[in-house]
């Protein structure tokens, strides 16, 4: 494989760039009255060939010359990228690759995290940073109005409303917006519900009656630590294997389960300096 407009061998043939002779475009003197040993220096002789002995019009200077960047066909793999999908990055997997969550979408869209207000508080700045609008419905506001007095008061798209006072958002694809409902243990039905380039996050800080329904309403799930009798229900609600219903008990503050279909995978959210100064360090509980 070789990257860049010119290798060595040259882009144009035998080294030189514009297909020119060894001795320039100008001849061996680099002087433009000057004719190369190939020119035509006598009577007689034949002329030079249309397009040499002058630059290509349009070119411009010559550029300097580099060595052929070439790799092996094992070496192809390396030149990936980890991040597999445009979106917010919610942390690293086990694999020490970013965990990257599309919440901007042409459809609905819903998510439930099952797990910590510091969680849910780094997911929307995140969202906001990549140039999503973020409504927050809380019965909570304090705790959320520091966020946004820190993001400028409310003018760089993030807004708190009470329980059941969301307004209609106006999303579109150049104007996606994501709902956070922190509304506790048993929600209300939301009067903003998601739709195309609208997604809802819907924060439960335990498992509750709800639940259930709002488990299967999801195209997304998070689960952080939780107790050992949870831990078997959301076991059964999302058919989860042995191993991952043994572990949800012990998982680590800033660590999230997160499930889709039969896709799993456990992410940690590792939070940025200015974000450690806003929200303190990964906890469970608040």
């Amino acid at each position: 494989m070789t990257t860049g407009g010119a290798t060595a061998s040259g882009a144009y043939g035998n080294g030189n760039p514009g297909g020119f002779g060894a001795s320039g475009p100008y001849g061996a003197s680099g002087d433009p009255g000057a004719r190369g040993a190939s020119g035509a220096g006598s009577a007689g002789s034949p002329g030079p060939e249309p397009g040499r002995g002058r630059l290509r019009s349009g070119f411009g200077l010559l550029g300097p010359r580099h060595g052929r960047h070439s790799l092996s066909v094992e070496q192809i793999d390396s030149l990936a990228l980890p991040i597999g999908d445009d979106g917010v990055v919610i942390g690293v997997n086990a694999e020490g690759q970013p965990a990257v969550l599309g919440l901007n979408r042409p459809t609905a869209y819903d998510v439930v995290l099952i797990g910590g207000l510091w969680t849910a508080q780094v997911l929307a700045l995140r969202a906001a940073a990549t140039g999503a609008r973020v409504a927050v419905e809380t019965g909570r506001a304090p705790a959320w109005m520091q966020m946004v007095h820190a993001m400028g008061g409310g003018q760089n798209g993030m807004s708190v409303h009470d329980v059941g006072r969301v307004p209609p958002q106006g999303s579109s694809a150049g104007n996606p917006v994501l709902v956070v409902r922190d509304c506790g243990m048993r929600p209300p039905r939301g009067r903003v519900v998601s739709g195309p380039w609208q997604s809802v996050l819907t924060l439960l800080p335990y498992l509750s009656p709800v639940a259930p329904r709002l488990l299967r309403q999801a195209r997304l799930v998070g689960v952080q630590r939780v107790s050992p009798d949870e831990a078997a229900e959301i076991g059964r609600a999302l058919t989860l294997p042995r191993g991952d219903v043994d572990s949800l008990p012990t998982l680590a503050d800033g660590v999230t389960l997160w499930c889709a279909d039969r896709d799993r995978q456990y992410v940690m959210t590792q939070p940025t300096d200015a974000e450690t100064g806003l929200f303190g360090t990964p906890r469970r509980m608040d």
